[in-house]
């Protein structure tokens, strides 16, 4: 797509020890930190998380949510999911009664039970080997000492400054500084979620004993987080603090400490497709991971010169697969889908039916297919946007009223003896909700990802979780194993797919296929309030020829030009058994991603 090739702007990294990459680079930092001081990869992914809680606060934080893909050494990659349920009081008539035709992109009731420190918790005490009070050292750290405060953190908090001067205010003493952001650079500290760590520590040891394992710390920890001062201070908080939502309103939320106490993170099965002599492993249904399963199934009948995104036929063929697999996400997808119907949707001969579709102009429509057996797939509502909503590619897009485009951040790592993982952590972010001002940190927002219409397959329902766009990836061979993920929303699996098509058909290395110029269709309608939409919509990086966008746009794109760095913030590591050599790579784009190892 350049004019011209290009050199890497990052180097690409080697080596046979063990390597981290993320989207900040104080986190990939210290997980290679744990690396160097014995930790395995799960220990270094933990405290790497941690971590990215206080120096990501805009894309993620402790009152979000997490998923993983785990792929221990010798053993089978499987999925962490500390992705919350809706809470017992997320009913679709008790929004009904609040005035609300959908979720709120803002505020408390936008919240599920946050899953993403259990989620981490479990990781640690099932395959770590470090002591909790070492892992969340780290985050105490920074948190309490300060760190160099991202110029994009600081966007954010400007771009609120007003509502949380004006309404939420336990917002504005964490935040603000006389009114104020802080300035780009400057050392930030969050005083606050220091003490919840340590706090968190000191009860949970006192809790199991001072004699006891690391195991029975941990488990302590977690019904700590469950039932203790977490819990009743998010009860407290929620119950007594009615504040102003996205949609204008101002409402309580519903989430309490019932809530937080039946919740426990855990593991499941991946789901996974082969492609190209590669199996790619994914989150299910309750995630949009399928999605990426289903594009490559239907792209896999294409030679590899076809799928050359390049060329203007390859980005014609990514995209319209992309729409048809977005399609069935939103007609199909959500917690409890049947496996059976999962197994339907990634089979060769429904694939086949799809890719029938694909015709030489682009399509418009939102166009589900049809599973035998099931009735007709729910149909949204779908208004189509004021513009393009190529704004939600890359970092959130914060309006006054506090509502999101959201994004997140992703962490991946690989040790010497061979574990690895692929973790996206995301939600909470500090324009979420308001501060819990003695916890340091605020809710998520993901029940906007649900409808409030119960014949979607992702309707708000008590206790179930909301689909999330969450998508982590592991890739294996007999010989080798890949992590690798994103940040970006609905572009998560839209941009890996670049990435594997790149890497797995057209032979660039890792570090060329994430600095490659990307793209993505916002051709259906987006996970986010007010799930916006552009059909037709192609978003793609301006450092490609004219030729090619004269082509797309022959075809009937409907081209938002983006920035010539903008879209995605992939990382991925990779160990190959054959030979013990360990690679990363991390994404220039923003100067903040970064890959560390030897």
């Amino acid at each position: 797509m350049t004019t011209e090739p290009l050199p890497l702007a990052r180097p690409n990294i080697h080596g046979t020890f063990g390597a981290c990459a993320s989207t900040h680079w104080i986190a990939s930092a210290v997980g290679l930190g744990v690396l160097e001081r014995g930790g395995n990869a799960f220990d270094a992914a933990t405290a790497a998380a941690f971590v990215l809680h206080v120096v990501e606060p805009h894309l993620n934080g402790p009152g979000g949510d997490l998923v993983a893909i785990v792929a221990p050494a010798g053993g089978e990659p499987i999925v962490l999911c500390g992705q919350g349920p809706a809470p017992a009081g997320a009913t679709i008539s008790h929004y009904a009664r609040e005035g609300l035709a959908a979720v709120p992109g803002s505020g408390a009731l936008a919240a599920a039970v946050p899953g993403a420190v259990d989620g981490w918790l479990l990781l640690l005490r099932d395959y770590g080997t470090w002591e909790l009070g070492d892992i969340l050292e780290y985050a105490i750290h920074y948190a309490e000492s300060g760190h160099p405060v991202l110029g994009r953190v600081v966007d954010v908090i400007a771009a609120v400054r007003e509502l949380f001067v004006d309404h939420w205010r336990t917002s504005a003493d964490l935040w603000l500084q006389h009114s104020a952001p802080p300035r780009t650079g400057e050392l930030f500290t969050n005083l606050a979620y220091a003490r919840t760590l340590r706090r968190l520590r000191d009860e949970a040891i006192l809790a199991a004993g001072r004699r006891a394992d690391r195991r029975a710390v941990i488990d302590a920890a977690r019904r700590t987080w469950a039932t203790g001062f977490v819990a009743q201070s998010i009860h407290r908080f929620v119950a007594d603090t009615p504040h102003l939502h996205s949609t204008g309103g101002v409402h309580r939320g519903v989430l309490d400490s019932a809530d937080l106490a039946r919740y426990q993170a855990h593991f499941e099965a991946a789901v996974s497709a082969e492609f190209r002599g590669h199996r790619i492993m994914k989150a299910g249904a309750w995630s949009q991971g399928p999605v990426l399963l289903q594009t490559l199934a239907i792209l896999d009948a294409y030679s590899d010169a076809e799928l050359d995104v390049d060329t203007a036929n390859g980005v014609h063929l990514a995209v319209e697969a992309l729409k048809l697999a977005f399609a069935d996400r939103d007609a199909y997808y959500g917690d409890g889908l049947k496996p059976d119907v999962l197994d339907t949707l990634l089979s060769p001969a429904y694939s086949a039916t799809r890719r029938q579709l694909i015709g030489e102009h682009a399509s418009v429509a939102v166009r589900p297919g049809h599973v035998p057996g099931l009735r007709a797939p729910f149909t949204a509502v779908l208004e189509r946007a004021d513009g393009p909503t190529s704004e939600a590619a890359g970092e959130p897009t914060v309006r006054p009223t506090g509502e999101v485009r959201g994004d997140t951040c992703h962490v991946d790592v690989i040790d010497r003896w061979g574990n690895a993982i692929s973790a996206t952590p995301s939600g909470g972010w500090l324009q979420s909700s308001p501060t819990i001002p003695e916890l340091g940190f605020c809710l998520g927002t993901r029940l906007q990802m649900t409808h409030l219409d119960a014949a979607s397959p992702s309707a708000l329902r008590p206790g179930m979780r909301p689909r999330t766009t969450l998508s982590p990836t592991i890739v294996t061979t007999a010989d080798t194993i890949t992590a690798l993920g994103t940040p970006g929303g609905d572009q998560q699996d839209q941009w890996q797919l670049l990435y594997l098509l790149r890497t797995l058909t057209a032979g660039f290395g890792a570090q060329q296929a994430i600095e490659a110029p990307a793209f993505h269709t916002t051709s259906f309608p987006g996970s986010f309030w007010p799930r916006t939409w552009e059909p037709g919509g192609l978003v793609i990086e301006n450092r490609v020829m004219p030729e090619l966008l004269a082509d797309l746009d022959g075809r009937g794109h409907r081209i938002t030009r983006s920035g010539a760095w903008s879209l995605g913030r992939l990382s991925s590591v990779r160990l190959d058994r054959s030979t013990g050599l360990i690679t990363a790579a991390a994404n220039p784009r923003g100067a903040q991603g970064y890959a560390v190892g030897r």
